[in-house]
Order: C-alpha cells, then sequence, then structure tokens
C-alpha cells in the first residue's frame, strides 16, 4: 500500500484529464485552440468527495507562461445552472492573478467548502495571455464554453464559441479519507463513443459504484488517453505511456492503485490496414514495431516502477477490434498473445478480463454489436457500463 495514503485528512485526485500536445488538424484531430483575453467555463465531476479542495492548473506544453488575470469555482446543480451563493474566488498564494511558467503546473489554495461524491463544479478561468495554442486534452467530451474578449468571471457572459477541449486544467484535489484509483489508457478509457456531457465513460461507472458503497473513500483519476500507445508518440494522442507515467500518475496526490488498460493502439498502428496522411504522422520512420514482446515488457517496467511507489497495480485485458480500422490476422493474433500473458503472467496483483465482458460468445475477435458505437472499436454507453461494473470493488475494500 503506498506509504502516502496511510494517514488522513489527506489530499486525493477526484477529477483529472492529462494533457497531451498540441494538435494539428490531421485525420480525426482538430486544432488545439489558443486564448488571449478569453473567460473559459468548464465543468468537472468529482469522483469523490472532501472537507476542502483546490484545483491544480497546467501549461505543460505552453511556449510561454501562462498568465491567468483571476479565477473562481461554483458548485454546479443538476439541472447545469450555478447553485446560488457557491461562487468562491481561487487564489494562488492569496493572489487572484497568477503566472504559471512553461512546462509547469501550478495548485491553488485550499476552498475550504465540503464537497460530495459526484458534485460537479464549474471552473472559471480569465486568461489574461497564453500565446501559442493551449495545454489541453482533447476529448473532454464537456463543451468549454469560450467567452467574447474580456473578464467574465464575476458575471455572466454570451458563449461565443465552445471546444471539446478540456483547457488548462490538471486536475481538482480533495481533502478528506479518499485515496485515488489512478487509470492509465487510451480512447476507451477517455470515453471515445459515448454520450458527451453524460459521464458514461467507465471509469465514471466504476467512480459511481465506489461512492454509493460503504466502507473505504476511493477516487477515481482518469489519465485515459485518445490514441495514446504504450511505446510511440502519436499526433494528438500525448507522450507514451512509459514517458508519461511519473507525471500522470506517480506524481499524483493520494495515488495508491493502477489500473493499466492499455496496447490497442500499439497493435493497430503496427499491424492494422490503416493508410493515408494520419497513419503515416502517427508511425512515422523510426516508430517502435510493437509486438508482443514489447508490449510485455512495457508492462513490466509500468508495473516495476508503480509498485516501486507503492502501487497496487491491475492489468486489464484487450477488447477485441475486429471489423475495425485496426483489425488484421497479425494484430488479432498478438492481442492473443498479450492477452494471455495479462492473464496467466502473474505480472499484475489482479486481472480485470474486459475481453471476457464485451466480446461476441459467436465471434470473440469482435465486440458484441451493442457494446460498440458503430465503428468496432469504441465502446457504447451500454459496452462502457458493462465494463465499469465488471470491475470487482473487493480490491478496493481496505
Amino acid at each position: 500500500m503506498n506509504s502516502r495514503s496511510l494517514h488522513w485528512p489527506r489530499w486525493a485526485v477526484s477529477w483529472s484529464a492529462a494533457a497531451s500536445p498540441p494538435n494539428v488538424a490531421i485525420g480525426p484531430m482538430t486544432t488545439t485552440p489558443s486564448f488571449s483575453d478569453q473567460t473559459l467555463r468548464q465543468v468537472v465531476r468529482l469522483s469523490a468527495g472532501g472537507q476542502a479542495f483546490r484545483v491544480r492548473l497546467s501549461n505543460l506544453y505552453g511556449r510561454a507562461p501562462l498568465r491567468i488575470g483571476s479565477a473562481r469555482t461554483a458548485v454546479v446543480c443538476p439541472d447545469g445552472r450555478e447553485r446560488p451563493g457557491s461562487a468562491q474566488p481561487l487564489t494562488f498564494a492569496g493572489a487572484r492573478a497568477l503566472q504559471v511558467p512553461p512546462g509547469a503546473t501550478m495548485v491553488s489554495d485550499p476552498i475550504e467548502r465540503p464537497l460530495a461524491a459526484l458534485s460537479r463544479l464549474a471552473i472559471v478561468l480569465h486568461v489574461d495571455s497564453a500565446p501559442g495554442p493551449a495545454t489541453a486534452h482533447p476529448v473532454g467530451l464537456f463543451p468549454t464554453e469560450i467567452s467574447p474578449r474580456g473578464a467574465f468571471v464575476d458575471r455572466p457572459f454570451v458563449v461565443a464559441d465552445t471546444t471539446p477541449m478540456r483547457c488548462f486544467l490538471a486536475s481538482v484535489e480533495v481533502l478528506g479519507a479518499a485515496r485515488t484509483l489512478a487509470v492509465i489508457g487510451d480512447s476507451l478509457s477517455d470515453g471515445v463513443g459515448s454520450s458527451p456531457g453524460l459521464d458514461r465513460r467507465w471509469p465514471d461507472v466504476l467512480a459511481e459504484r465506489l461512492a454509493s458503497r460503504a466502507g473505504a473513500p476511493w477516487a477515481v483519476a482518469n489519465q485515459g488517453i485518445g490514441g495514446n500507445r504504450l511505446l510511440n508518440d502519436g499526433v494528438g494522442a500525448g507522450v507514451n505511456a512509459l514517458a508519461r507515467l511519473d507525471r500522470d500518475v506517480l506524481a499524483l496526490p493520494g495515488v495508491a492503485a493502477l489500473i493499466v488498460f492499455q496496447g490497442v493502439n500499439d497493435l493497430g498502428f503496427a499491424y492494422g490496414g490503416m493508410t493515408g496522411d494520419f497513419a503515416a504522422a502517427m508511425s512515422p520512420p523510426g516508430a517502435i514495431m510493437a509486438d508482443p514482446a514489447l508490449v510485455v515488457a512495457a508492462y513490466r517496467q509500468i508495473v516495476d516502477r508503480a509498485r516501486g511507489a507503492g502501487l497496487a497495480v491491475y492489468g486489464a485485458t484487450l477488447l477485441p477490434f475486429k471489423g475495425s480500422m485496426f483489425w488484421s490476422a497479425r494484430a488479432e493474433e498478438a492481442r492473443q498473445a498479450i492477452n494471455a500473458f495479462i492473464r496467466h503472467g502473474g505480472l499484475f496483483d489482479a486481472v480485470l478480463d474486459f475481453d471476457a465482458a464485451l466480446r461476441d460468445p459467436a465471434d470473440p475477435q469482435s465486440l458484441l454489436a451493442r457494446f460498440h458505437c458503430g465503428d468496432f472499436l469504441h465502446g457504447s454507453d451500454e459496452g462502457y457500463r458493462v465494463l465499469g461494473e465488471s470491475v470487482d470493488l473487493a480490491l478496493f475494500a481496505a
């Protein structure tokens, strides 16, 4: 067990979004926006509650200082309106204005307001200046509202534009008894294919189950990035999992366990049938060809490093993807070999058999039709629900 989690109250990440280098418009990717003298409003759902909270802002991929003129938070009601009287300014070392150096994150002063698990929080930022594209998480599944030019932190604004990306937000952390379960993965954890705005990703479903039971509280930090791979960086897909593990998992306040659900993109780009500019950008000359032995070696690295930081590590089997642009007989052979290792190799503290949960009994190389969104690769709301419900809560009993 993570020594950082033995005493409470302690800080734990209750919501997170892993940042990706700026996108360019290629294939399914859209260009990462830039902002200057504009106000952004973003709504997040916490997985666990606490007696206080704080917000972490990121300028990880900024080329110059991120200048925030002011910021605030407010509790959001089920109907989407902000709860009257819940708005509170965000301060940083007592000041409302903030400059975040390039490559850095900065955490706000604590706000001593109790929040329940599954509370929704609006975070409003006046971005005074942020030269270059924003530090962002591309698949937000909830619109970031963008104002006309001006500071509208403390007054309503007419929404001039929206982006599906999470911008400058790294995490919301709560003070209490919760520990954090981190998820490292790709679009299957990021929720591609699920209904926007409804929190239907499988980590959301797992968070709801953890919040509704009695016993030790656990938060869930979903650090999935669409398109992410174990061994290669990608356009709009973040740096590879081995490169981002320390920052996106091991450095999280309160982290005590990790689910590893990753590898489909490695196989798809190595063995699948994708062609064109996007495929070429994702697999440039010199990219690592991810065979099963290399994928297993990457898993061993993740487990060794996470256990060294005191985390329990759980491995999820890779979902079938026959019928998708990624599939080939070689990719399927590699998936079967990797899943056999996950199930029987003894590396992980427990195995989450996601493959068995969603595969078609009549064609085990494919997802059951109602469990995918139509592309034979990504989950539907029902498919993600089944994944979230398949996780054994006994793993988080203590």
